[in-house]
């Protein structure tokens, strides 16, 4: 029960951080426990697709080529596709879905039930020692990711005219991150740079991601109403 409490409580954390830092208008709790429900169900897709992709050829190699792609577009792609898929699908379009700030929320909420049932099995494979690294390193990281994610879909919603585009980078953008930072890990050729690289590029994804949470409440339509 110990080790299950480890693996569940960082992505609670993190849910919880972004929930508090919606100032202005807060999301229905129900419906961020069903972003986090279709966070866990997201992660049958991204499965289906690496294992598409294992099946194929792709994996860790001596190759910096051969490990980029499957870092970035194997595992980063897979992933960050499947979250987008259900915000896309099940959140985007929900009435509460009414300011900037709601990507963040909604996109982070999916991460962290991602990451969370990532986590647990992980975790429980791995032990206590796999449960204290991943609080620290693999769960900010998928939060990091949503973040990235839901601050472009945040104005994908608003921005209409660049519609496109901030959908496209709301995909791109966690997927580069989240490429970056397995790429780190996962490189055989330097194994003396894959914690530092992979502590490097979160350092600069957490940097990003403070940034964006900062930009999307100063656009909030309800700041002005708060006051």
């Amino acid at each position: 029960m110990q080790l299950l409490g480890l693996a569940i409580a960082p992505g609670l954390a993190i849910a919880i951080f972004i929930y508090w830092r919606d100032k202005f208008e807060r999301e229905p709790r129900r419906l961020l426990i069903w972003a986090f429900f279709l966070g866990i169900v997201s992660i049958v897709p991204a499965v289906i697709l690496e294992n598409w992709w294992g099946a194929r050829g792709a994996g860790i190699s001596e190759s910096l080529t051969g490990t980029a792609f499957y870092a970035f577009i194997v595992v980063g792609l897979s992933e960050e596709f499947a979250k987008y898929f259900f915000v896309r699908r099940y959140l985007y379009n929900h009435p509460e879905f009414d300011e900037p700030y709601d990507g963040i929320t909604y996109s982070v909420m999916v991460s962290m039930g991602f990451a969370t049932l990532e986590n647990i099995l992980y975790v429980l494979e791995g032990g206590m020692s796999t449960a204290l690294m991943r609080m620290f390193t693999a769960v900010p990281a998928h939060a990091v990711f949503g973040i990235i994610m839901g601050y472009y879909m945040g104005l994908a919603k608003f921005v209409p005219e660049r519609r496109a585009l901030y959908h496209f980078m709301a995909v791109f953008g966690a997927m580069l991150l989240h490429g970056a930072y397995d790429f780190a890990l996962m490189q055989q050729s330097m194994p003396e740079w894959q914690f530092g690289g992979a502590i490097l590029s979160l350092f600069i994804g957490i940097r990003l991601s403070l940034r964006a949470i900062r930009l999307h409440q100063q656009a909030s339509p309800f700041k002005v109403d708060a006051f």
